[in-house]
């Protein structure tokens, strides 16, 4: 039996932080408790044991930043009148866009707001109507272009979209559990997303750029070597493959991003705000891979020709 152990998940490998958490859980008798610790605010977690689990168990910070953070989790006796007590709604910080449309909050009541405002698609950096005019773009322009405009777009949505996820399940996740598991995904969606870009502009992009030089002067090609660039294709098509599978969850979570008629403000942007997301995001992908790496993979082959 497990009793105020502390299991420090940073020295676990990723794959294994969550699952390794869960198996102390259910190792847990009632009354019994134990602490991790981590690098980075745990939250995420918090919502996945309430998705999995269920409200059994009660979660409180013994430290909470910066450089660290450790939770007790305790397995309760009773369920908890109220499972999301110990995360209050003060906790997360409210979302500069929402600022900016000056939305007032509404989670801690069913009254509805008819005020909303609508979220308008982006008009600046607006993309071409169709890839053909972008597959006439020099290489090095349109990784550009992909980092300058969709990847800035990305970074700048990730936190108001995951502190809407989560606002909104800590006040309506008990009369609706999906919103736990909305809340969750959406961490681990973006979260792999910002990963998957981080690759790009540290390794694929600069290699693309380096493979231009190559094609026009070899000694300028720097560390590059033609007929690599097949290699990091095949991962960032597999990484893209699982984003649009995180998307189609996202969609049957969220009944097609459908809101009750007494939904709160929050509710009702964050939807919206995620289907503006989606639309830029799918328009993102495709253009990687349906302009970028064909054109990636013919210019490798052509300086892997010229070698010959």
């Amino acid at each position: 039996m497990i009793t105020a152990e502390l299991l420090d998940v940073t020295l676990l490998a990723p794959r294994l932080k969550h699952p390794t958490v869960f198996e102390y859980f259910d190792r847990l008798e009632a009354g019994e408790s134990f602490m991790i610790r981590n690098d980075h605010d745990p939250k995420p977690l918090y919502y996945e044991l309430i998705a999995e689990r269920g409200p059994i168990f009660t979660w409180e910070y013994l430290e909470k930043g910066p450089e660290w953070y450790r939770v007790e989790i305790k397995k309760n006796e009773i369920l908890p009148q109220d499972p999301l007590a110990t995360i209050p709604g003060k906790d997360i910080a409210k979302a500069q866009i929402l600022k900016e449309k000056n939305v007032q909050f509404g989670c801690a009541s069913e009254e509805k707001d008819s005020t909303l405002p609508p979220v308008r698609p982006r008009t600046q950096n607006s993309p071409p109507t169709t890839f053909q005019e972008q597959s006439k773009w020099s290489l090095e322009f349109l990784c550009d272009y992909i980092v300058e405009t969709h990847h800035r777009f990305v970074k700048e949505r990730v936190e108001p979209l995951n502190d809407l996820a989560q606002k909104v399940a800590e006040h309506h996740g008990q009369t609706s559990p999906l919103l736990y598991r909305f809340a969750t995904m959406t961490y681990h969606f973006l979260q792999d997303l910002l990963d998957h870009q981080v690759r790009e502009e540290e390794v694929l992009f600069p290699m693309i750029k380096k493979a231009v030089a190559y094609s026009k002067d070899p000694s300028q090609g720097g560390d590059y070597e033609p007929g690599i660039l097949s290699q990091p294709r095949a991962l960032l098509e597999e990484e893209h493959h699982i984003a649009f599978t995180d998307m189609d969850y996202l969609k049957k979570l969220s009944n097609e991003y459908s809101v009750p008629e007494d939904a709160c403000n929050s509710r009702r942007l964050v939807y919206r705000l995620m289907e503006e997301f989606q639309e830029d995001l799918l328009t993102h992908l495709r253009l990687e891979e349906q302009v970028l790496f064909p054109r990636m993979i013919a210019l490798d082959e052509q300086n892997l020709a010229s070698t010959k």
